[in-house]
C-alpha cells in the first residue's frame, strides 16, 4: 500500500504527559483497551504505547491522510489505526468486537503540520489552495463552499463558529468578490476580510476568526465533537476516563456542558417518596482541569489557549 509524501513541519503534542498521566494507565489498567481519538503526528499514542502492558489495545482515529501514513510507520501489534473521525469510535469499535474501553483521549482542532503546510489552506500566513479539510479525500473544500454558500448562512456561520462581530460585513464582501472572481487562495481571502474589517484586535490578524469559523464547518468539527463525545462516554467502562484537550472556545465549552451534565445527578421530582439509597447518582465524576505550564507556552506559543478536561465514570450501583 501506497501512503502520501509526508512533509517535513515539526508537531509538538500540547500537554503531553499531563494527558496521559490523565488516564490512569497504572497497574492492571495498562492491560487494558485505550482510544486516542486524535492521531495527529502520534505523540499521545506513541506515549500510551509505552505504558501499556504486553496484551493491551490502543485504537486510534484520524481524518486526515497525511497522519494515517504516519501511523503506518508504528510497528507494534497493539496499535491499530482508522481512518475516519472519533465521531466514528462507537460502531468502529463494536465492530472490532469491543463494546467498553478503559480510556479515551481527544486533542482537538488542528496540528501545527497541518497549519504550516500551505498547501492545505489552514492558514494565511504563506499562500495557498483554499482547501481547509482535514480529510482531503472526501467532502467540499472551503473554495467550493465559498462559491456556493448564500451570503445569509455564510454571515451565520462566520457569526457562531468564529464568534466575529464583524460576520455582517465580511460575508457581504465575501459574496461581493466572488461575483467578480473566484476566491480560490488563503490570502486572497484574508485580503478581502482585511479590507471589510476597520478595527483589528490587538495582535491579532482580522481573518483570524473568519478562517477558524470556515475550518469548523467544512470539518463539521462541532457536530463530531458532540458525537464523539457522546460515544465516548457510551463506551466508557466503570472507572475509566475521558481527557479532552479543547484550543478554542467553542470546543472547550461543549466539552465542560457535556462533562458537568453527567457529573450531576438528575433531580426527582420532591413530591415523590424516595429512599435516600434509591436517588438518581452521577454518572461521571470531574478529575482536572488542566492548562500548559509557563515554560509550555514559551516553548509552544499555540499551546497557550490549551484545556485539558478530565473526567471518570462512575459504576452503576447495583440494584438491591
Amino acid at each position: 500500500m501506497t501512503h502520501p509524501a509526508l512533509p517535513q513541519f515539526e508537531h509538538r503534542t500540547v500537554l503531553l504527559h499531563e494527558a496521559v498521566a490523565a488516564l490512569n494507565l497504572a497497574g492492571p489498567r495498562a492491560a487494558g483497551t485505550y482510544v486516542d481519538g486524535t492521531f495527529g503526528r502520534g505523540g499521545h499514542s506513541r506515549l500510551i504505547l509505552s505504558q501499556l502492558a504486553p496484551g493491551a489495545r490502543l485504537i486510534a482515529f484520524d481524518k486526515d491522510p497525511q497522519a494515517i501514513a504516519t501511523a503506518a510507520r508504528i510497528d507494534d501489534p497493539r496499535f491499530s489505526i482508522v481512518h475516519d473521525s472519533f465521531a466514528t469510535m462507537r460502531a468502529a469499535l463494536e465492530a472490532r468486537g469491543i463494546h467498553q474501553v478503559d480510556g479515551i483521549l481527544l486533542d482537538l482542532g488542528i496540528s501545527s503540520p497541518q497549519v504550516d503546510d500551505a498547501a492545505r489552506g489552514f492558514s494565511f500566513r504563506n499562500d495557498g489552495p483554499l482547501d481547509m479539510r482535514m480529510d482531503t479525500t472526501r467532502g467540499m473544500s472551503a473554495a467550493d463552499w465559498l462559491a456556493v454558500v448564500t451570503e445569509q448562512q455564510l454571515e451565520k456561520v462566520i457569526r457562531d463558529y468564529g464568534e466575529e462581530r464583524f460576520a455582517f460585513q465580511i460575508a457581504k464582501a465575501i459574496v461581493a468578490r466572488r461575483a467578480v472572481e473566484p476566491i480560490s487562495g488563503t490570502r486572497q481571502l484574508a485580503g478581502i476580510v482585511a479590507d471589510a474589517v476597520k478595527t483589528r484586535e490587538k495582535g491579532k490578524d482580522p481573518a483570524t476568526r473568519t478562517f477558524q469559523a470556515i475550518r469548523i464547518f467544512v470539518n463539521q468539527e462541532l457536530e463530531d465533537l458532540e458525537a464523539g463525545l457522546n460515544a465516548a462516554y457510551a463506551l466508557l467502562a466503570p472507572g475509566a476516563r475521558l481527557a479532552v484537550i479543547a484550543f478554542h472556545s467553542l470546543e472547550d465549552r461543549m466539552v465542560k456542558q457535556f462533562l458537568a451534565s453527567k457529573a450531576k445527578a438528575p433531580q426527582p421530582d420532591r413530591r415523590l417518596p424516595i429512599r435516600a439509597e434509591d436517588l438518581p447518582q452521577p454518572e461521571m465524576k470531574l478529575v482536572a482541569k488542566l492548562k500548559p505550564g509557563a515554560d509550555e507556552v514559551a516553548d509552544n506559543p499555540r499551546a497557550r489557549s490549551a484545556v485539558l478536561r478530565v473526567a471518570e465514570r462512575l459504576a452503576l450501583r447495583e440494584a438491591a
